[in-house]
């Protein structure tokens, strides 16, 4: 009988291991992106899915899940099994500013989910459509200057970083201005590009084919240098406003409790795929910077993130509700 129960104790055993291994042949891997389709985030969730498909032998299908500065989507991946078929990429409103913003927020960023890789990061972009008369920084603080509390910024949803890059900006410049909140990038874009809003600080990849079509004028670049894609537009920092470098990212997470095999596994394939040189040039020239960090290097930068906004957003009284 000892035998028998010996040899059942092992075959569990076995299995179970198997099932390990065999990750993620069961089924397709849904990707949330808490966002709408065509915006920064929903790009880069497609490219990741696309590469973790062909690394791994398993279909990764993104599901937009948008509303809430991305924190729908975030609170329906929290609740998920941590089995490796739920997984998401957000934006760092998600991770690191709604959170701060929002009291109901449905998850605590630094406890309930399991960082996996920023695959890119990049600066964004001050930009107005081509019939507005501004065509440098100075222009957009005497417009802000001449009419306080109207001018208004376009941004993907209250907690995102195109709406933190625009609150920075009017804090430097100690002008008023107004925010207008959509429902992801793709949308505040578009707006743009049709006059109804004035400005807006978008991912540099988001708007750079707009901008090279003269659909979009760019003013100024929030990185610490200027961007290779957009070499004569300056910076924020060499225009006259300091303390305004500000980067967007994305990161690829699970629900907080993933097997650490399973955890190895997609982090390897995640950081591989980004490195990948044909990848990587494809991300560079569309104005991005390849990052591809380990789950300890993203975990740590999150809590940096996490506080860093968390200081600006309660120093500047910031809220949304």
């Amino acid at each position: 009988m000892k035998s028998i129960i010996l040899a059942l104790s092992l075959s569990c055993l076995a299995a179970s291991a198997a099932a390990q291994v065999e990750w993620p042949k069961e089924k397709p891997v849904q990707v949330v992106v808490p966002f709408p389709a065509g915006g920064s985030t929903d790009t880069i969730g497609r490219i990741m899915a696309e590469q973790l498909q062909k690394r791994l032998g398993q279909s990764f299908v993104v599901y937009n899940r948008a509303g809430a500065t991305g924190t729908i989507g975030a609170g329906f991946v929290q609740r998920a099994a941590p089995d490796g078929y739920t997984l998401m990429m957000s934006s760092l409103g998600t991770y690191v500013i709604a959170p701060h913003l929002i009291k109901a927020t449905p998850y605590n960023a630094l406890t309930d989910f399991d960082y996996i890789s920023v695959p890119v990061q990049a600066p964004n972009v001050l930009v107005a459509a081509p019939d507005k008369a501004a065509r440098t920084v100075q222009d957009v603080i005497a417009e802000l200057k001449a009419r306080p509390g109207q001018i208004s910024f376009a941004n993907s949803g209250y907690g995102a970083s195109d709406h933190l890059s625009a609150e920075v900006f009017l804090q430097q410049t100690d002008t008023e201005g107004m925010h207008v909140a959509y429902k992801g990038g793709a949308p505040a874009i578009n707006d743009l590009m049709g006059g109804q809003v004035d400005y807006s600080f978008q991912n540099v990849n988001a708007v750079l084919p707009h901008i090279r079509a003269g659909k979009l004028r760019a003013i100024a670049v929030t990185g610490a240098q200027r961007s290779p894609v957009l070499p004569d537009v300056p910076t924020l920092g060499e225009a006259g406003v300091p303390n305004a470098v500000i980067y967007s990212w994305q990161g690829l997470s699970a629900p907080k409790g993933l097997p650490a095999e399973i955890k190895a596994k997609l982090a390897d394939a995640a950081i591989a795929s980004f490195k990948d040189p044909a990848v990587a040039k494809a991300m560079v020239e569309q104005g991005l910077e390849i990052v591809a960090s380990t789950p300890e290097e993203f975990t740590a930068f999150q809590a940096r993130e996490f506080k860093r906004w968390k200081t600006l957003i309660e120093e500047r009284g910031i809220s949304i509700e």
